[in-house]
């Protein structure tokens, strides 16, 4: 393979070029890559305010299991009817139910727990983690991150009670703020949210009401286990015996053939 003569000429230029720049210039160059794999390769550490933040939601807020959250989500035991108390539940999830996106919202609702907590008229503060409790999400048909803001009435002597308000509030996974979630409570923005009222309430829906809610939340959950290309198979084996039965047998003789 022969080069060509401008490629012969041009190589004792880059020579020149390449020793006229100063050596100083060559270390500094060199000390900054140096410099930037040594960053990319160590983690960032953790910011203590974030760190702070985790710590007092944490100590805060309930978390809800598919056998507490009844007990949990009440009103005060010890306040006079009528009365009703507000619940705020985080709903968060990991690498499987929020596709590892939900780093944001739940750095926003920590901040957030931390700034509600001093205020004595905020709302009960409760978390659902999808990732660990994915049953009692599909029960109440939701998904992270969002917020589920109740409004729990206390039963009157005669236990008659109107039923709790339930508010569904998806969030933004890459925008949302802890200020935009303080603002929910503070200027009563959930309020900007229609009630939900459908068969996955998870007080009053029909579901509830006739106690199929969890096991429908386990054949839900079920579903989402199974492979890809599971449901196609099935529906193809179904599809080819139902199409099996309706077409006439070829071995079958005709009825005018039959009678002479």
């Amino acid at each position: 393979m022969r080069f060509s003569s401008t490629l012969l000429l041009a190589l004792p230029a880059l020579a020149v070029a390449e020793d006229q720049i100063p050596l100083a210039d060559r270390i500094k160059g060199f000390w900054n890559k140096a410099k930037e794999a040594v960053t990319s390769a160590v983690p960032a550490a953790p910011s203590p305010v974030d760190a702070g933040a985790a710590k007092v939601a944490q100590r805060v807020q309930h978390e809800l299991t598919p056998e507490n959250w009844k007990q949990v989500l009440t009103v005060d035991p010890s306040a006079t009817a009528p009365t009703t108390r507000d619940w705020m539940v985080f709903i968060t999830g990991g690498n499987v139910t929020c596709f590892g996106f939900c780093g944001n919202a739940t750095k926003a609702w920590n901040e957030s727990v931390a700034l509600l907590s001093a205020d004595p008229k905020a709302p009960d503060l409760a978390i659902l983690d999808c990732e660990k409790y994915p049953v009692l999400c599909n029960s109440w048909s939701v998904g992270p991150p969002s917020i589920y803001y109740f409004q729990i009435p206390k039963p009157l002597a005669d236990q008659s009670a109107p039923a709790p308000t339930a508010r569904y509030i998806p969030l933004n996974r890459t925008s949302v703020s802890a200020k935009q979630i303080t603002k929910l409570v503070t200027d009563k923005e959930y309020e900007q949210t229609e009630p939900y009222e459908g068969a996955f309430h998870p007080f009053n829906g029909f579901l509830q009401q006739y106690n199929v809610a969890m096991p429908l939340g386990y054949v839900l959950w079920g579903f989402s286990k199974m492979p890809s290309w599971l449901p196609m198979i099935l529906i193809s084996f179904m599809s080819r015996s139902f199409m099996g039965r309706r077409m006439p047998q070829t071995g079958a003789p005709q009825q005018g053939a039959a009678q002479q």
